[in-house]
């Protein structure tokens, strides 16, 4: 708490019960914003549209934390929460919101991001794309371990903390996922698997809707001996699980994966299948989580791919729409910082066969883009498509793609405020903006994918039908 020189006069007292209106949601919480007492007050569990009384528990010099005591109007928006652990597991923010009011508030986050950040039009912020069933759609899961040597349990963080929450299932990741959770539970509580477990921090799994197949790499701060020698056991108590890799050395205490992973038995890939193209992923590179809306993406995109003209993909990953791009008729240029991501991608191009059409190159985009030969071609693209970490892009990149000014610039962001931001820098340097197609990629949560299109100044703008 705040002395009282730095707080209102009118704000509330913590342990004060008050009355608020909620008005919206923050998205990395889920916690409905009111005011009261000249205070914004930051509250988990009403939703936008209702009326609460609320405990005042923390007070700050321009805002205050409350709980629940009880909600005095309910909207029409509210739904029944369908995981036990929803609110106190950090994954999903939004299960308490219908599924339409979702999509309809994650078009208003881009579109008031958009318009508070860059002073850009909200009007060119579309509708919502979102999935006919927003459940059970995650192929990639990552479970925390704890719990102490003689009871092993598997789950995720609590919300804004380290604190294990454990978990018997988990409705948003794909059955086959969902399935291995009380299999791993079983198996690390076995006498005979404690070893092997003991030493484990994060279980992740992967799984490709074309075979069904899952792939695990089960993270250690060292390389574990225990679990090579059971690694094939492992695998054959686990339901669908068709490889098993042990990853360590992290590169700090809260990573996930290890910077060295190992293949300890049986396949170290899935298959993934969109829109034609083959991929094979492993279960420690980066691939979408979510291809239904992959598909959906690469659907809009596809009928305004150029052909036989080139086409850049910055932050290309493992290539994956690099190689729909190519496969649709253009030749594409990828750069992607990580070798690995760059090695699966020559490698899923030569699966296609579509070698000839695509070169990837491995290095820092803000750099890569400047080198030559690279700049030279880069001038001669039509089309930059860019998919950006949440930071968002940098300056130098986005001065590259001004300098050399190719027709189209298409950028995919899961961070509504980084596009904002770099919008800004593209418009300011001789591009418009012609719409903003939200994405769902994550529902349930607060995260919303967004492609913007721009267009040079003097280039007809694409027409979406």
């Amino acid at each position: 708490m705040t002395s009282k020189s730095t707080v209102r006069a009118d704000a509330p007292l913590v342990g004060d019960v008050v009355e608020v209106e909620f008005t919206d949601l923050i998205a990395k919480t889920g916690q409905a914003v009111g005011r009261f007492g000249g205070l914004a007050i930051f509250v988990w569990g009403p939703l936008p549209g209702e009326h609460a009384r609320v405990r005042v528990s923390e007070v700050k010099s321009n805002y205050a934390i409350g709980e629940l005591v009880e909600r005095l109007e309910t909207s029409p928006d509210r739904a029944e929460p369908f995981c036990e652990v929803f609110g106190v597991c950090g994954g999903c923010q939004l299960q308490h919101l219908a599924y339409p009011a979702q999509l309809q508030w994650k078009r208003r986050l881009v579109a008031e991001a958009l318009a508070r950040i860059g002073g850009l039009e909200r009007e060119r912020v579309l509708p919502t794309i979102g999935m006919s069933e927003p459940r059970a759609y995650r192929n990639k899961m990552s479970l925390v371990v704890g719990g102490t040597a003689q009871a092993r349990e598997f789950g995720f963080y609590e919300a804004g903390t380290h604190d294990l929450v454990p978990i018997h299932s988990c409705p948003i990741v794909m059955p086959q996922l969902d399935h291995t959770i009380e299999s791993f539970r079983t198996l690390a509580n076995e006498k005979s698997f404690a070893g092997a477990f003991r030493e484990v921090r994060h279980v992740v799994a992967r799984v490709g809707r074309t075979e069904g197949k899952v792939v695990v790499a089960l993270s250690s701060r060292e390389r574990s001996p225990e679990l090579a020698e059971s690694a094939e056991q492992i695998v054959a108590a686990l339901p669908g699980v068709t490889g098993l890799c042990n990853s360590f050395h992290p590169a700090s205490e809260n990573a996930v994966l290890g910077r060295t992973t190992v293949l300890l038995t049986g396949e170290p890939e899935i298959e993934e299948t969109i829109r034609g193209i083959h991929f094979r992923v492993s279960s420690s590179s980066f691939f979408q989580v979510n291809a239904v809306m992959v598909t959906r993406i690469l659907d809009l995109l596809a009928p305004h791919v150029p052909q036989q003209r080139i086409i850049f993909d910055l932050y290309c990953g493992a290539g994956t729409f690099s190689l729909v791009f190519a496969k649709l008729g253009a030749r594409v240029v990828g750069i992607e910082e990580n070798p690995g991501a760059v090695a699966e991608a020559i490698e899923n191009a030569q699966r296609n066969g579509l070698a000839d059409r695509v070169v990837f190159l491995p290095g820092r985009v803000e750099r890569t883009i400047r080198s030559k030969p690279t700049s030279s071609m880069l001038r001669s693209a039509e089309v930059v498509f860019l998919d950006p970490p949440r930071k968002g892009s940098d300056q130098a990149t986005l001065d590259a793609i001004v300098e050399a000014h190719p027709q189209r610039v298409w950028y995919l962001s899961c961070n509504p405020a980084t596009l904002a931001r770099d919008l800004v820098v593209l418009t300011a340097g001789g591009y418009r903006l012609n719409i903003v197609q939200p994405f769902d990629m994550f529902p349930q949560t607060g995260h919303v994918e967004a492609l913007a299109f721009l267009d040079a100044e003097g280039v007809e703008p694409l027409v979406f039908s």
